[in-house]
């Protein structure tokens, strides 16, 4: 399912290159600017490095506890989701940022402020990262492990993740397509990662 879920974003958010520029024009001049601020609040939420530190720490506890004689199957819960969290972070990175790097799309704020828009192909130019979004990755990575530990709350998880990663766009920090293919790009590498490496600790449907 969530293999379908995954190709289904990354379908849409190609699609969607075609009325990218309208749409990131319209949230630029109707999302006031309380609204930004709040929504500028939150997006951190969906942040690498906050999620890369919790795992680090939860893999550091994990083997505290252990050396504490606490060989409980909740520990070796801990240390294999906080792994395959790091795993599946690295290899979306990996794709994504070799697509940012290949493909070289300007942000959606240099076309408002400096009137520069489109992809630049080949110039492996690192100030040219709005494609695809590297938050939206996070996030739906982070809805991914979250299913497998609580599976029940599935919904909350992914409406979360849904949430942070659009916050993207409606702070035209990275136009809609940005967002759709960078998580479908989490959900899918999510999913490989946990039933390639971790078998046994992602729920059937996966």
């Amino acid at each position: 399912m969530l293999l379908w879920a995954g190709f289904i974003l990354i379908v849409l958010g190609t699609a969607t290159l075609a009325v990218d520029r309208p749409i990131a024009h319209f949230l630029y001049d109707h999302v006031s600017q309380a609204t930004h601020k709040r929504l500028d609040s939150i997006t951190h939420a969906a942040k690498a490095g906050h999620w890369l530190a919790a795992a680090i720490l939860a893999l550091m506890g994990a083997a505290v506890a252990r050396r504490l004689g606490l060989n409980s199957p909740e520990v070796a819960m801990l240390i294999n989701y906080s792994l395959a969290f790091i795993a599946s972070l690295t290899v979306g990175s990996a794709v994504l940022h070799a697509i940012k790097l290949v493909l070289g799309r300007r942000r959606p704020r240099d076309d408002m402020e400096m009137g520069l828009y489109g992809f630049v192909p080949l110039a492996f130019n690192t100030n040219f990262n709005s494609f695809p979004s590297g938050h939206a990755l996070t996030i739906f990575c982070v809805a991914v492990i979250f299913t497998c530990v609580w599976p029940l709350w599935w919904p909350l998880w992914f409406v979360i993740a849904a949430f942070l990663a659009g916050v993207r766009a409606l702070l035209t920090a990275h136009f809609l397509s940005d967002v759709l293919i960078g998580g479908g790009i989490g959900l899918i590498t999510a999913r490989e990662v946990l039933l390639l490496g971790f078998p046994g600790f992602a729920p059937g449907w996966f």
